[in-house]
């Protein structure tokens, strides 16, 4: 990690930029750790934890916006094309974005670039450019024009194999031709998804998150924009046209602050060849295949759940992947919210892990997981309340009818099972992956989701249809979580998996009772927009009484806080 207090270039850099965190040797975990390590300043951990809060505020923010853009997005599909042979086709495309975005924005290339970026900075903070060049400037030459060209061959390989991708994901399909043009349209993000991704580790590293937050805004800005414009001319062509064009959005968005934080122009100094390239291998060791193969099979192992889903829903009847997709969409929205603060904090956990501060390290990691599973539980109940008022108000119009509606929300609910599931994931695979060194245990977790997932969907599709789909991918998900809960403490991060399995299910005993007081109530008050806004008034109730009734400390220091900052004035 970076040193900021030297008075660096850096430093001058990023003079607009939120501050960035202390050295290595301060402490990373928020104000409330204790005691810092020898030699840290007594005001360190406090700016840090503030910075910390304004930073997941901000991150919340454009979160929402974007999952909000998310939802205009789908209802704009909805509304035109409902859940039909034409929607069908545009979401087997949508399987392109889907993994390309896993791959090489959310997950792959931040647990590979955000290490690598931050060991490139430490090192600019220790000796400058005057040794040889700048690490960072070094990092981006050895890495991106490669990047850049490898990436635009697999989007014109996608693009030239289209027809057999589609047979591949959706061999149910009776006429596979506009799914095979909506999937070269959506071709083009392997490549746009794939710059995005890398400047958005950049910026991370960095400590800038705004931009990388704000990729979403601009991207289903996109979709929305040509769906509007195009569907009547183009059909769902148009939402696929979308894709490409708000992917390319993403990239405008954080090129401004890209190049002005990571400037790429060589500067001019006598001999700089020769030391460039000792710097670009020496600052990117990260990147090599020991650690690159661990992570992309973690991520494609994680994103091919969706590809199992579609699979299986390609041989049930028309619509089939539509309920799937509209119901997922919805239901993963708190544990989105959930991982906000985990992506903040993921460089605090690599600084502490890289320092070999083990401590403070799992305090980090604790302090994270309770967070996200309150968020996530608190979630869940509201979805497991009030599914089918929710689907209502968002979808319910145009071709979008009743029968939609209702197949959706049963469909909602089952995966809300998996919700917790799915958040651990998210949560304990950047522990693992902070170190910067070769990790195979992700993979092998997620492998075994997947297998799981695979025989469960088998066996459950052919009685339950969707339902069964649903109920596989919630079973290998938490399958999946419990191995990777279970292996962090002896590999990486010594948390106490007794002490934090307990907690979570505090709070999932929480969710279930608020959960089923809202699924009591929904009926008894008419209309869906009065029962929902009912419900958002009584499941947290609900919720935080029997997490408080329950012991549950991370709702007793929730309520505590909230007490103390609108009541006492702190």
């Amino acid at each position: 990690m970076s040193d900021t207090g030297t008075g660096t270039e850096a430093e001058a850099r990023t003079a607009a930029a939120p501050p960035l965190l202390p050295a290595p040797g301060a402490d990373p975990g928020g104000p409330s750790s204790p005691g810092g390590a020898p030699g840290t300043h007594s005001g360190e951990a406090p700016r840090l934890g503030s910075f910390l809060a304004r930073a997941a505020a901000a991150t919340a923010v454009l979160t929402v916006l974007g999952a909000a853009l998310g939802l205009v997005r789908d209802q704009a599909i909805a509304r035109y094309f409902g859940a039909s042979d034409a929607s069908d086709a545009f979401l087997i495309a949508w399987t392109v974005p889907e993994m390309a975005a896993t791959l090489l924005i959310e997950d792959g290339m931040a647990l590979l670039l955000v290490p690598a970026f931050s060991l490139a900075l430490t090192r600019r903070a220790a000796t400058g450019e005057a040794s040889g060049g700048d690490p960072v400037r070094e990092l981006v030459a050895a890495t991106l024009p490669r990047l850049f060209l490898l990436l635009f061959g697999g989007a014109a390989l996608l693009m030239a194999g289209a027809p057999w991708v589609v047979g591949v994901l959706a061999p149910g399909l009776a006429d596979p031709r506009l799914a095979v043009d909506c999937t070269r349209l959506t071709a083009v993000t392997v490549l746009t998804f794939g710059i995005t991704g890398y400047f958005s580790a950049a910026l991370r590293a960095h400590r800038s998150f705004l931009p990388p937050a704000g990729v979403y805004v601009a991207y289903n800005a996109g979709i929305i924009g040509m769906t509007l414009a195009l569907h009547a001319a183009w059909g769902v062509r148009a939402a696929a046209m979308g894709v490409a064009v708000g992917s390319t959005l993403m990239i405008l968005t954080q090129l401004p602050v890209f190049l002005r934080l990571v400037p790429v122009r060589r500067p001019r100094l006598p001999g700089f060849g020769r030391p460039v390239r000792r710097t670009a291998r020496t600052t990117a060791p990260l990147l090599g295949f020991a650690v690159l193969a661990p992570v992309v099979l973690f991520v494609v192992s994680r994103q091919s759940q969706v590809l199992v889903e579609r699979f299986l829903a390609s041989t049930l009847p028309a619509g089939a992947i539509s309920h799937l997709n509209y119901a997922q969409k919805v239901a993963q929205l708190p544990m989105v919210l959930s991982l906000m603060i985990c992506t903040v904090t993921f460089p605090v956990v690599a600084q502490a892990v890289a320092a070999g501060d083990r401590e403070r390290a799992r305090l980090r990691v604790e302090r994270d997981l309770a967070l996200a599973g309150l968020v996530v539980l608190l979630g869940t109940a509201v979805v497991l309340g009030y599914a089918p008022q929710i689907i209502e108000v968002l979808f319910q119009r145009g071709a979008f009818d009743a029968s939609d509606t209702a197949s959706t929300a049963r469909v909602m609910r089952v995966y809300a099972l998996g919700l917790l599931g799915h958040c651990l994931v998210g949560a304990l695979s950047r522990p693992f992956f902070s170190s910067g060194r070769p990790t195979w245990f992700p993979a092998f977790a997620m492998g075994t989701g997947l297998l799981v997932t695979m025989g469960a969907g088998y066996a459950l599709t052919y009685r339950f249809g969707v339902d069964g789909i649903a109920t596989a991918n919630a079973i290998g998900i938490s399958t999946t979580a419990l191995l990777l809960l279970m292996g962090l403490g002896t590999r990486v991060v010594p948390i106490r998996t007794r002490a934090v399995a307990l907690s979570l299910g505090r709070l999932a005993g929480a969710s279930l009772a608020a959960g089923a007081a809202g699924w009591a109530c929904a009926p008894l008050v008419p209309g869906p927009v009065p029962s929902l806004a009912a419900g958002c008034l009584l499941v947290p109730s609900v919720f935080f009484l029997t997490g408080l009734a329950l012991r549950s400390p991370e709702v007793a220091n929730l309520l505590a806080l909230i007490r103390r900052r609108f009541l006492d004035g702190r």
